[in-house]
């Protein structure tokens, strides 16, 4: 399955829920931080990962700063063998997996043959890989091009290999909707779950950080130019002047809640709301994103005023920076719900920048503390937002809503509630 809906709507199930999709394990690859705990504990330091690019030489291209998940040595974290058919991309990916069944307490082996699947979202696909392989074809001809580079570019490939390595033959797919794409895979497998999957691994690993893949991201015109690695990205700030791409994401373990605690498993939050929508051509109406928002709460059953925390899409451009800041003060009020932006220590990370933010919205509630919007020491007056700024903010969150936009006009958004917060009620409520 690729894309999101072209139509706004709260996604359809083949059937009922009787419970919930809770999350139980989380995996992470970050420009702060390999593994959910290096990254959750750089967040609360407020210790960002953009620094100048070191993967190639940046120093020809007007953008020159990147998200780069730093101490990746793969041969440390991956088999041999793996090594000559995998992307970076997905390598991370293979360790954030891995992580996520840890952190999980499963072991894939020990589930029936088909109870288990994989969503994973993606933007580009092995870049790296394909760039090299392109490079062999054109200065030392055909023979020399890998007999991977079949799959291993292939936007799929990372819920091919997860589903490889751990043994998962229920249902797969993959959704492409760029930074939107990680809350759809999260969306995917509670459906998958709904129609009665006992586990789904889903979520998103990005990277494009090659010259290939950045002579594609500086043609979109929304990187950051600035070389000051603290100024470069400020969402919500009179200064904003573009994004900073990043690679990396989250993988999470999805689990239907009666099952997850038959097992005795810790459960991190729950999947209660999301919705996408899509936005009009260009003289056919606004964005889409606060229906977005409304159709997520309404699939949760749940008003605006119990939302206690945002954690935004923060695009870093004024245009869409406004655009969003409308949608939150049309739906909660201005400076309603506190709104936070992490992301600002990472760089927008395409397909895995959402899933991330999920992970962060889990482990904020459960441990309480809101992480700041780094760099941000003024957000523009304009905006009317009650941003979490120059250092985490301690306060009791049950229930997270995550928005998420993609080039080409994707939007969703992701309700989660903490591990305290009972289940809505059987009738949606709406403000």
């Amino acid at each position: 399955m690729t894309g999101t809906p072209s139509t706004d709507r709260a996604p359809a199930d083949d059937r009922v829920a009787t419970s919930r999709a809770v999350v139980t394990g989380i995996g992470v690859a970050a420009p702060n931080g390999l593994g959910r705990h290096a990254w959750w504990n750089a967040l609360l330091r407020g210790e960002s990962g953009i620094r100048p690019i070191s993967r190639f030489d940046g120093e020809r291209y007007p953008a020159r700063l990147a998200g780069e998940v730093p101490g990746f040595v793969a041969e440390e974290h991956i088999p041999s063998r793996l090594i000559p058919q995998t992307d970076h991309m997905t390598r991370l990916t293979l360790v954030a997996a891995a992580e996520a069944f840890e952190d999980a307490g499963v072991d894939p082996a020990d589930l029936p043959e088909y109870a288990a699947g994989v969503v994973t979202a993606s933007s580009a696909g092995g870049f790296e890989f394909g760039q090299r392989e392109l490079e062999a074809l054109w200065s030392r001809g055909g023979q020399y091009v890998s007999a991977y580079q079949s799959f291993a570019w292939f936007y799929a490939v990372n819920t091919g290999q997860i589903s490889i390595r751990h043994g998962l033959r229920g249902p797969s797919g993959v959704l492409v909707a760029e930074q939107a794409g990680g809350l759809d895979a999260i969306a995917q497998a509670r459906r998958q779950l709904r129609r009665g999957m006992r586990l789904m691994v889903c979520g998103g690993i990005d990277s494009s950080l090659c010259p290939w893949g950045w002579a594609a991201q500086i043609a979109g015109g929304s990187l950051s130019t600035s070389d000051d690695p603290a100024r470069a990205y400020l969402p919500f700030t009179a200064g904003a002047r573009g994004h900073v791409a990043g690679e990396g994401g989250a993988l999470l373990i999805l689990e239907e809640e009666g099952a997850a605690r038959a097992r005795g498993a810790r459960i991190h939050g729950s999947v209660a709301g999301y919705a996408a929508t899509f936005d009009p051509p260009a003289g056919r109406g606004g964005p889409r994103l606060r229906a977005a928002a409304e159709l997520a709460l309404a699939d949760a059953g749940l008003r605006p005023g119990e939302v206690d925390v945002v954690f935004a899409d923060a695009a870093g451009r004024r245009a869409a920076d406004r655009a969003e800041a409308e949608a939150l003060a049309g739906l909660f009020g201005p400076y309603g719900v506190p709104v936070t932006a992490p992301k600002t220590m990472t760089g927008r990370l395409s397909s895995g920048g959402a899933s991330l933010d999920v992970a962060a919205a889990l482990l904020a509630m459960g441990e309480g503390v809101a992480p700041a919007t780094a760099g941000v020491d003024r957000p523009d007056p304009d905006y009317r937002l009650d941003l979490v700024t120059g250092a985490p903010r301690p306060m009791r969150m049950n229930t997270a809503l995550v928005l998420a936009r993609g080039r080409g006009g994707f939007n969703a958004a992701a309700v989660l509630r903490g591990v305290e917060a009972a289940p809505a009620g059987p009738e949606p409520a709406r403000s």
